[in-house]
């Protein structure tokens, strides 16, 4: 009752694994085991948090980018690119390789979670910052993004996830936009597309998901069929004069 019921459930699946772990070792004979892991799953939903991030807002950050100038400038747009027009995750962004880019399909290949590879497109603005940055970092095997040093050197060496979520903050204020998290690019991404009548399982794929329910939390179209019904109607109030 304290938590969420998406965290409730993490918990209860983490339980079942242990369990389960106890029973393969011999620490738990099968009847004791089958009865420990009926546990009924958490149910309902929570409002999703967060907030989309919207095409004039990503166009400033981008102009800040591009502003700032150089390889820090290069560096920060791609990576504000591969997040937003890729929809990747931050921890994948870093993960990234030279080696996964393919120049002539504008096509990588991303490593995410459990070890799962999946193939994702970039739309021609994302491949117009990837370019850029390439310009300056050059073709030698590695990092795709690396450090950039106050002087402008680049070092072909990882970014970390804290330093990638900085350099996208400092140019979140340089735009003067509203503040967001990574993953509210993530959602814009997913959103976006749905909005455009990308189907469901091909979201699914780009974004990396194993459930499509998962995917279906991104959909915005059932909000905003939601607002226009609500304003079919009207509720007869006058203010006082």
């Amino acid at each position: 009752e304290r938590y969420a019921p998406a965290t409730a459930n993490k918990m209860l699946a983490a339980l079942r694994g242990v369990l389960k772990e106890a029973w393969r070792l011999g620490q738990m004979d099968a009847e004791t085991y089958r009865r420990a892991v009926d546990l009924q799953p958490v149910r309902g939903e929570r409002v999703s948090v967060g907030r989309e991030v919207t095409l004039g807002e990503a166009q400033a950050i981008l102009t800040a980018c591009t502003r700032r100038g150089g390889a820090s400038g290069a560096r920060d747009a791609a990576a504000f690119a591969l997040l937003y027009g890729g929809g990747l995750r931050r921890a994948e962004v870093v993960g990234l390789d030279l080696a996964d880019y393919d120049e002539q399909e504008g096509r990588l290949v991303v490593r995410g979670k459990g070890r799962k590879e999946r193939t994702v497109y970039l739309d021609d603005g994302s491949e117009s910052a990837l370019q850029a940055w390439l310009s300056y970092r050059g073709q030698e095997p590695g990092p795709l993004l690396g450090p950039v040093t106050r002087g402008g050197r680049l070092r072909m060496a990882r970014l970390t996830d804290s330093s990638l979520y900085r350099a996208i903050e400092r140019r979140r204020q340089e735009a003067g936009v509203a503040p967001f998290t990574p993953h509210d690019l993530r959602r814009s991404f997913g959103g976006d597309l749905l909005d455009a009548g990308a189907d469901l399982a091909t979201v699914q794929q780009l974004m990396g998901h194993s459930n499509p329910q998962t995917t279906a939390r991104y959909d915005r179209r059932g909000e905003r069929s939601k607002r226009q019904a609500a304003r079919l109607r009207h509720t007869p109030f006058t203010p006082a004069s």
